[in-house]
């Protein structure tokens, strides 16, 4: 995991929120992409970490693809990632704030 992000995955890992998937999402994906069984807040999580412009938030909204939410580092190419902000009512979601 980049610099950029290590804080944020950091966090999830002391709340104890269950990592679900590291590695290349996908064969064009340049970085590390990891996957954690909670929705985050990006909006949040950009202002109160002070997160650089590079790092951007990202969705996937296909369902057939998968359902995703979270912030992508433009400049490594590594990205932490969450549920799709369509799923955020269910029981086990955890909101990182």
């Amino acid at each position: 995991m980049c610099e950029h992000l290590t804080i944020i995955e950091t966090e999830l890992k002391e709340q104890g929120i269950k990592e679900t998937f590291r590695g290349k999402a996908w064969s064009n994906s340049s970085g590390e992409w990891t996957y954690f069984d909670c929705y985050i807040d990006y909006i949040k999580l950009k202002h109160r970490l002070n997160l650089p412009d590079f790092v951007k938030h990202h969705t996937n909204d296909d369902n057939k693809s998968g359902l995703e939410d979270g912030l992508v580092c433009e400049k490594c190419g590594d990205a932490i990632m969450g549920y799709h902000r369509k799923l955020d009512m269910r029981k086990d979601v955890f909101t990182l704030q």
